[in-house]
């Protein structure tokens, strides 16, 4: 397959393995002015061969819908890709000896920018204090932010540069302190350094068989700057679509700036990781109960604004107390516009990872979609993880219960949160598959169509992110091993490769087995990327 930068006016794919409810045995797809035109059987295609600009020779490749990222923070996610990435840290010691190789080799940054530490994974479990970043900085402004983008640790000169930045400045920042840091730091970066980040995530997810990224902005996280320019250098420049959802409760600044909802991550609460996610019961390592920073009141004042202006609400909700204040805050606002119309507008909830029976039926009877993560239950759970220590074994086990979601018809959109942790599909589905609490796994085909058709009908669009005719050519080609089927009803265990059952197959993603490769992505017909060498 030849590099291209767009496709021609019509496409057949022959010789391959057509990921598609059409036709469960396909071979071969025709692609025609950016959409899905048919699929079929390899001696069907010999019809369309003398029609078509382009014959495209899969060599038995598999061919999938390509996946949507639905919580994305793009620019922070190619400042990590082009920074000071300190994800793989394996302590405080590694950690400090990165700054010093960073600021050495970036000597003219105003601010150095970097992002990932996580202290819980460190032996000590102690993030690096001012004094040691002053020192490996020389004393320069550094912005680092913890893994989770809920805090950071900062040196004195960035202090300094912020001015007036209120609480305690020793620790870790939360809060209010953290914005104050974080828009210092985030100011020295030029407008060229800013599109030169958004393009470089835009790569990358493009790499990964990404073709649709769910921007998640607002004005305490990036910039109207930030958000304007990136959707406008999407809609320019081929690469993944951008969806942009808008943080913050103004409808109509929403609507200015071109994103689809008021929503993303307009925060109810903050994180675990920083003690700071909303909770009814205290931490088990600290002596409270975290942040809250809507009430249900506001929630529902929002969520009504939004639903009469015909806009998607949406929030950042990851501790019990904080999913209930939007729980209680929806349920206040259908009494108000109706439920029917409440359920229509398909509002959002992020992350949702702390759940109850009642909360998980009131996310389905209020029609909410869950966009979700599946990597953090991959990064952080288990007997040992840090939900574990934030929480206690008994309430860490409890988190991200996916399966108990799909039963009871709440709609799932998996994303990454990157930066929080990389872009990666296929790895956000063998982990929702492989969950480190088994009642909570679900299928591969589930976590695959959650990756999917998931993201965008979390948009309103239910005609989309499945390969039939009529549906946009938004698809990615991979290199895989073995393809297997999985009834229904499996999460794990079971496996058939009977062509009798009728369903598509999907790649095999037990754990220790290499993920699919990608070799090309195709976004509305035109090409976006394709692996060098192929």
């Amino acid at each position: 397959m030849s590099e291209r930068t767009a496709e021609p006016h019509t496409v057949l794919l022959r010789r391959g393995e057509i990921h598609s409810p059409a036709d469960p045995f396909a071979t071969a797809m025709v692609v025609e002015r950016g959409h899905v035109a048919w699929v079929g059987s390899e001696g069907a295609a010999d019809a369309f061969a003398d029609g078509v600009d382009e014959v495209v020779d899969l060599d038995g490749a598999l061919v999938t819908p390509a996946f949507t990222d639905a919580h994305v923070h793009t620019t922070a996610t190619g400042l990590a890709l082009t920074g000071l990435d300190l994800s793989g840290a394996a302590s405080l010691e590694d950690a400090l000896a990165r700054v010093r190789e960073f600021a050495a080799a970036r000597p003219h940054d105003r601010v150095l920018l970097g992002h990932g530490w996580d202290a819980s994974r460190w032996p000590g479990g102690r993030p690096p204090t001012r004094a040691e970043l002053d020192e490996a900085t020389g004393g320069r402004p550094l912005y680092l932010s913890r893994i989770d983008v809920h805090s950071a640790v900062v040196t004195t000169a960035l202090l300094d540069l912020a001015g007036h930045v209120p609480g305690p400045v020793d620790g870790p920042l939360t809060g209010d302190a953290h914005h104050a840091v974080r828009a210092a730091a985030l100011a020295s970066v030029s407008p060229a350094q800013r599109t030169e980040a958004q393009r470089a995530a835009l790569a990358h997810a493009a790499s990964l068989g990404i073709g649709t990224l769910h921007e998640c902005g607002g004005p305490e996280i990036s910039s109207e700057d930030d958000f304007t320019g990136l959707l406008r250098l999407a809609a320019e420049e081929p690469g993944p679509r951008v969806v942009g959802y808008w943080a913050e409760r103004d409808v109509h600044k929403a609507r200015e700036l071109g994103a689809l909802g008021a929503a993303g991550d307009l925060f109810v609460d903050g994180a675990l990781g920083s003690h700071t996610a909303c909770l009814h019961e205290p931490y088990a390592d600290a002596g409270h109960t975290g942040t809250a920073h809507l009430d249900a009141d506001a929630v529902a004042a929002h969520v009504v604004a939004c639903t009469e202006a015909g806009l998607q609400a949406g929030f950042h909700a990851i501790g019990d107390a904080a999913v209930t204040a939007v729980v209680e805050g929806m349920r206040a606002a259908a009494e108000k516009v109706g439920p029917a119309r409440l359920r229509a507008a398909r509002h959002r909830i992020e992350h949702a990872e702390m759940l109850t029976a009642d909360t998980i039926a009131a996310l389905a009877d209020l029609g909410l979609t869950a966009s979700v993560q599946p990597a953090f239950d991959a990064l952080w759970g288990g007997e040992d993880g840090m939900y574990a220590r934030r929480l206690g074994a008994r309430r860490a086990r409890t988190l991200n219960p996916f399966a108990a979601l799909l039963r009871a018809g709440v709609p799932l959109a998996f994303g990454s949160d990157s930066p929080v942790t990389p872009l990666d599909p296929w790895g956000a589905i063998r982990a929702a598959a492989f969950h480190r609490t088994p009642e909570h796994r679900i299928s591969v085909r589930a976590g695959f169509t959650a990756h999917t058709r998931g993201g965008w009908r979390a948009v309103g669009r239910d005609d989309a992110g499945v390969l039939v005719p009529g549906a946009p050519a938004d698809y990615a080609v991979w290199r895989t091993g073995e393809l297997v089927v999985q009834a229904p009803d499996d999460r794990i265990a079971r496996w058939s490769t009977d062509p009798r059952s009728g369903t598509p197959g999907l790649p095999d993603l037990t754990p220790g087995r290499d993920l699919p490769v990608c070799l090309r992505t195709v976004v509305g017909g035109r090409t976006v990327y394709v692996r060098p060498g192929e």
